[in-house]
């Protein structure tokens, strides 16, 4: 398939979408550094909930500015102190569920891997292993938490293969990178990164190409939100 077919080259397609979340967060994954990393799956955390990304994203900024950004720091913050950050961040629905989980879930961390994320992927056997340990960090933390962290630790950690999101794949298939025929998500996902590939862009930079049908999926899911209250009004 050549790119000429799509409705937009997936280099523009990125760019006019942004790249992956982490980036637009000023995460650097790149060099997996363990604190980096760290953000990007407390950031995780906070995307997981049933919550807008905008008001995820201002939670994840207050956390930043009141340096609450290692296990540490969360486990010192204390549930009191997480509570004030997620309601100063909008996450009033969720504050203190999201506070008692948080504090769960780093606590795991430290006590099994030292709150280090890398040693937490060494110590997975495999990709389906890998999901198993990041969900037993913590009651909360499931699918759909774990699916976005690893989004953007594929082509990064050797482990790191969630499935393709339903959202990527619907987008991806209005934007003309995929058939409507696609028998499964493994081959949606084999499709795209070779579409991906053949822009001459690194396997590690996927993950904006993802991020990018993710943002156009979610449009796609509001635009269809909003016309069917329009035609029940």
């Amino acid at each position: 398939m050549q790119t000429e077919q799509f409705k937009k080259n997936p280099v523009d397609f990125v760019a006019e979408q942004s790249g992956s979340y982490a980036f637009a967060l000023g995460i650097d994954l790149n060099g997996l550094k363990s604190v980096e990393i760290y953000k990007w799956f407390l950031a995780a955390l906070l995307y997981g909930a049933r919550i807008s990304e905008k008001i995820a994203t201002h939670t994840w900024q207050a956390f930043k500015k009141h340096h609450v950004m290692s296990p540490r720091q969360v486990i010192s913050a204390g549930w009191d102190g997480l509570v004030a950050l997620l309601d100063e961040g909008g996450y009033t629905r969720y504050d203190f569920k999201t506070a008692t989980k948080l504090l769960a879930v780093n606590q795991s961390l430290l006590s099994d891997y030292d709150g280090n994320l890398n040693q937490l992927h060494a110590a997975a056997s495999d990709a389906r292993d890998l999901e198993r340990r990041i969900m037993a960090s913590g009651k909360g933390v499931g699918k759909v938490t774990t699916q976005i962290f690893l989004r953007e630790m594929r082509g990064r950690w050797r482990h790191a293969k969630p499935a393709l999101s339903p959202l990527a794949w619907h987008a991806a298939e209005v934007m003309g990178y995929l058939a409507k025929h696609v028998e499964n998500d493994a081959r949606a996902l084999e499709q795209l990164q070779i579409i991906w590939s053949n822009t001459n862009q690194a396997a590690n930079k996927f993950p904006d190409f993802e991020a990018a049908l993710v943002r156009y999926g979610l449009h796609l899911r509001h635009q269809d939100k909003r016309a069917t209250q329009s035609i029940t009004v």
